[in-house]
């Protein structure tokens, strides 16, 4: 990858806010679409976590970092704080690793 592409990449993603900006404008947007766009940013977040957890490259694969991502999605589900979530989820993770 070249400085060229990366600096066109980031011109182009930010005409694209640009425009957006522009055509938009001080128009209110439709509420349905408003609770939509609200829920992209946790979605992808979602989909890498899942990508990241159950893949190695072109494959998918079940190891210690799914009982990882698992114990830290009960922690999360019981209300931890999120520094116990990342830790009690990187324990697990280390915790399987050293026993397979």
């Amino acid at each position: 990858m070249t400085w060229t592409l990366v600096f066109a990449l980031a011109a182009t993603a930010y005409a694209f806010k640009v425009l957006g900006l522009v055509l938009v404008g001080e128009r209110k947007l439709p509420a349905m679409l408003d609770r939509c766009l609200a829920l992209i940013p946790a979605a992808l977040i979602a989909a890498l976590v899942m990508k990241d957890t159950f893949s190695v490259g072109q494959h998918l694969q079940l190891d210690a970092r799914a009982a990882g991502v698992g114990a830290a999605v009960i922690a999360a589900w019981r209300k931890a704080p999120l520094i116990a979530v990342i830790v009690i989820g990187a324990g697990v993770t280390a915790l399987a690793r050293a026993l397979t």
